[in-house]
C-alpha cells in the first residue's frame, strides 16, 4: 500500500531542496590529498541508464568547476564494462587509466509517494462589492475556495562512498534522498552539487593548483 503524505509544507521542502544528505561517515586518518584524476561511477538498474548518465556527468563536471579532473564512466569506459557483481572485472576495468580516487554512486531505492495538498481559502475582501446576498455567496463560492488534490513524487535513496585506489580504503561515505520533483536534469544537477561540495566540506579533495588534462 502506497504511503499517503497529509504535509503539504513537504511539497515546499522537496521543491527548494530536491537532494539532501541524511548522514556521512569520515575515516578517522583521511587528510584532504591532492588527487590527480578521480572517476566518478554510478551502479543503476539498466532501466536507468539515462538517469546514471546524467548523474555522472553532472557530478564530473561540477567537481572539474572546483578544480578537479573528474570523468564520468560513461565518458571513459564501453557499456557493460561494469557488471552487478562482477567486482575483479570492474577492478580490472580501471587499473592501468591513471585514476587515484573513485567516487561510487549506488541507488538503494526508489518508490513513488503520494501526498495531499489541501484546499484553500482566499484573503480576498469584498468590501464596496454589491451587497446583494446572492451576489456575494456566488462571488464566495466561486472564487475563494480552492480544492485540494493529491499528488505523487519519486523518492530515490542513494549511497555515496569515496575511495582511494592508492590505500584501497574507503575514506568517505554518504547517503542522500532525492526527490525528483522537475526532471531528471534537475535532480541530477542538484545531486552534483551537493556531493562535489560535500567532499571539499569534509576535507577529502584539497584543491589542486593546477589541473591538467
Amino acid at each position: 500500500m502506497k504511503r499517503i503524505i497529509f504535509i503539504p509544507l513537504l511539497v515546499l521542502m522537496a521543491s527548494c531542496q530536491p537532494t539532501k544528505i541524511t548522514q556521512s561517515w569520515t575515516a578517522k586518518d583521511a587528510a584532504p590529498k591532492k588527487y590527480k584524476k578521480l572517476l566518478v561511477l554510478a551502479v543503476l538498474p539498466d532501466n536507468e541508464n539515462e538517469l546514471r548518465t546524467k548523474i555522472e556527468n553532472h557530478l564530473a563536471d561540477d567537481l572539474r568547476e572546483l578544480g578537479y579532473l573528474a570523468l564520468a564512466s560513461n565518458k571513459v569506459f564501453p557499456a557493460g564494462t561494469f557488471i552487478k557483481g562482477d567486482t575483479a572485472r570492474a577492478a580490472a576495468a580501471i587499473d592501468g587509466k591513471g585514476f587515484d580516487a573513485i567516487l561510487t554512486i549506488v541507488l538503494l531505492d526508489k518508490k513513488k509517494e503520494r501526498y495531499y495538498v489541501p484546499g484553500k481559502v482566499s484573503e480576498v475582501t469584498y468590501y464596496g462589492q454589491p451587497n446583494r446576498f446572492d451576489n456575494y455567496y456566488s462571488a464566495m463560492t466561486e472564487r475563494t475556495y480552492i480544492p485540494g488534490y493529491y499528488g505523487e513524487e519519486t523518492k530515490y535513496m542513494w549511497e555515496n562512498n569515496f575511495y582511494d585506489l592508492y590505500t584501497k580504503q574507503m575514506i568517505y561515505s554518504a547517503r542522500t534522498r532525492s526527490f525528483d520533483i522537475a526532471s531528471k536534469n534537475t535532480l541530477a544537477h542538484s545531486y552534483g552539487l551537493l556531493m562535489a561540495q560535500s567532499l571539499v566540506d569534509k576535507n577529502i579533495l584539497l584543491k589542486p593548483e593546477v589541473v591538467e588534462e
